[in-house]
């Protein structure tokens, strides 16, 4: 990194992100990792793992991480932003206690993260948050002073994240063929949840219904449709659906299903389908089994044209909008006023959690937020 002004009061960036096996024998590791204290015994573990195995072990979401860490490395050298960025994982490594660790040494003390998940919800913000506690708190009882980290705003709504999503829907449509092309349905998926969980999502004022989980996912699927509509002159129907669900089958989680849905599709004459991964920044386990394999395969059983579209990954609008929401946070931590620019009718997102947002049933120290 060149010898050039960081964004004050910010000295280093943490990408934080969820991690995943990188070979077979991490496989079981890192699924006792992601579901400790949960009591699920050793041949559930192997089960869940053959999605894994399919891939010979090796999640993507890695590699996928070490091509953003480098476009935003490029991205600040070219913009003259002097800010150093460092990884860290909730589940492998690089594991966060140890990136803080190095990042101590290193002497930084005003550290923003910035999370690989889009959207307000416990799994996908407090989780991290509460990683982030019992990490710093790991340091502080090693003897070390640890820095203080605060949170990037949920992105889900910044320009560049919508844009780059068009213009995967967009190469996704050229992809069909032409006699179905106009008449294709687009599936916006995300992650299934809880519906519990989804109800709890975001601010207090925005739980119920399915909470701001939901509320947001709906926003940017309409701006997303809007747009390709306005961009190719064609209007074409889509629905907001689920997919990896993982929990339980008494307890209600957020559906219909993304192969349910591709069933609806054909029952009605759909002549051809988009799927969005909407939920999603990368391409890890859950786009490349669930969809591109799983949902892939129920498709072509119904005889049903269907192609999938890219996440943001590491574009160049997704890369650029996250610089300026780093200049933009570092301008309000100074007390500066600045635009906060977000697509859609829900605004920006907060920058610090408040009291009670998106609690966990087990409520555990957080840091970067009211509680």
């Amino acid at each position: 990194m060149p010898d050039v002004p960081s964004p004050q009061p910010y000295d280093a960036l943490l990408l934080l992100s969820f991690g995943g096996p990188e070979g077979p024998d991490d496989v079981v590791p890192f699924l006792e990792n992601v579901t400790r204290g949960r009591g699920i015994p050793r041949e559930r573990l192997e089960e869940v793992g053959k999605h894994y195995y399919l891939f010979d072990g090796v999640s993507p979401i890695n590699a996928q991480n070490r091509v953003l860490l480098d476009a935003l490395r490029k991205d600040f050298t070219d913009a003259g932003l002097g800010l150093p960025v460092y990884w860290g994982n909730r589940n492998w490594a690089p594991y966060l206690t140890d990136t803080l660790r190095e990042m101590t040494r290193d002497g930084h003390r005003r550290v923003l993260a910035l999370v690989t998940s889009a959207y307000a919800s416990y799994s996908g913000c407090r989780q991290y948050r509460e990683n982030l506690a019992e990490s710093l708190a790991a340091l502080a009882a090693e003897g070390l002073e640890p820095p203080r980290v605060d949170k990037l705003r949920h992105y889900f709504n910044a320009p560049g994240f919508v844009r780059d999503m068009v213009v995967g829907v967009q190469e996704a449509l050229e992809q069909l063929p032409e006699d179905v092309r106009d008449g294709a349905h687009l599936a916006f998926s995300t992650h299934s949840i809880p519906t519990s969980a989804a109800d709890t999502s975001g601010p207090p004022a925005d739980h119920g219904d399915g909470g701001a989980y939901v509320k947001q996912h709906m926003d940017v699927a309409k701006l997303v449709a809007d747009t390709v509509a306005v961009l190719t002159g064609v209007v074409r129907p889509w629905r907001l659906v689920y997919q990896s669900r993982s929990g339980a089958p008494q307890i209600p989680w957020l559906e219909p299903d993304i192969c349910d849905h591709l069933e609806e599709l054909h029952a009605e004459g759909a002549p051809a389908v988009v799927m969005v991964p909407i939920g999603f920044v990368s391409d890890h386990m859950e786009v490349l089994y669930d969809l591109d394999t799983e949902a892939a395969a129920k498709a072509a059983e119904l005889g049903l044209p269907a192609v999938r579209s890219a996440t943001v990954g590491a574009r160049p609008a997704f890369v650029s909008t996250l610089r300026k929401l780093i200049l933009e946070r570092a301008a309000t931590e100074r007390g500066e006023q600045v635009e906060r620019p977000a697509l859609g009718l829900l605004g920006p997102s907060h920058d610090v959690c408040p009291a009670g947002c998106c609690p966990a049933r087990t409520p555990r120290p957080a840091t970067a937020g009211a509680d």
